[in-house]
């Protein structure tokens, strides 16, 4: 079985839920805490075994670019004034993988980056996860869950987590048969079904272990909502032909891609630093205590 060593991540889209703050720039380098989003995305799959990331980028990315090159003018300004730990780090983001950047052609949608990396994945399995969304996990990355049941199965892999009831209304729901506790055999995916017409409560979230089989059907697949390549619409095309898994991922699920989702995630990730946490949950307790007093 060929080993999975590349990972897609489109970060191609406008951002527009955050203008002005992306009107130059990425949506993807917003800082949760100190770190862009993106980078806990690329950390994860680096983590788990990936050895070459390729970002499908669009206009003014160019600050994706930037942030996991070199930058040798900084490393030797930083040098000099004495901050190793900072050049060192600038260093390990850049040396973290193979990154190979392209960019987006064809009608907008998230399969349409998929399908523009079709050349550099050749007769592989690969994996593809969103810049704006990732799983905190105490133990096992995301990724690496998703690689140990392909690896089993020696098929295609969903990522699957449990929502509420009334957040099926926002996800894309998964209609499967359970294997065992963390697997389930993935009969369909209804778009945003609602409490009504949801046929579980699982979630298919962002990330995924494919196979080539994928880009025959997304060149054959037509444009859905909005005039766009969804790649699950090409994933239920899959379905239909082979058998497609879902892993219920162990972790907790943070989305940058609405406000909301983005405030928690900065709450989430700094109530995990051991450099800040003590600081800040006590600022919470205060905060919240002070506003339920009035």
């Amino acid at each position: 079985m060929a080993k999975i060593t590349k990972l897609i991540i489109p970060v191609a889209g406008y951002g527009t839920r955050f203008l002005p703050a992306t009107k130059a720039q990425p949506k993807e380098m917003l800082p949760v805490v100190d770190t862009p989003i993106v980078q806990y995305v690329v950390e994860d799959a680096v983590r788990s075994g990936i050895e070459t990331i390729i970002l499908v980028t669009g206009s003014g990315k160019r600050a994706v670019e930037d942030h996991f090159g070199y930058n040798f003018e900084l490393q030797s300004w930083l040098k000099k004034q004495g901050k190793e730990d900072l050049r060192a780090e600038v260093k390990r983001i850049a040396d973290m993988a193979n990154f190979v950047y392209i960019r987006q052609k064809g009608p907008y949608g998230n399969g349409t980056p998929v399908l523009c990396a079709k050349h550099l994945i050749g007769n592989e399995p690969f994996a593809v996860m969103w810049g704006d969304e990732f799983f905190l996990t105490d133990q096992k990355p995301h990724l690496r869950q998703l690689m140990d049941v392909f690896e089993k199965y020696n098929a295609p892999v969903l990522t699957a987590h449990e929502v509420d009831l009334e957040d099926t209304a926002r996800y894309g729901i998964i209609d499967a048969e359970k294997v065992d506790e963390t697997v389930v055999k993935v009969k369909d995916i209804i778009e945003k079904p609602g409490p009504e017409k949801a046929p579980s409560t699982l979630a298919s979230l962002g990330g995924f272990i494919l196979t080539p089989d994928i880009f025959e059907i997304l060149e054959k697949t037509a444009l859905g909502k909005g005039d766009e390549l969804w790649l699950t619409d090409a994933i239920r095309g899959l379905i239909r032909k082979q058998d497609v898994y879902a892993c219920k991922v162990d972790g907790t699920y943070l989305d940058t891609g609405s406000k909301l989702g983005y405030l928690m995630a900065n709450v989430e990730v700094a109530l995990r630093r051991p450099d800040i946490k003590k600081e800040f949950k006590k600022y919470l307790e205060n905060k919240i205590c002070k506003n339920f007093s009035q």
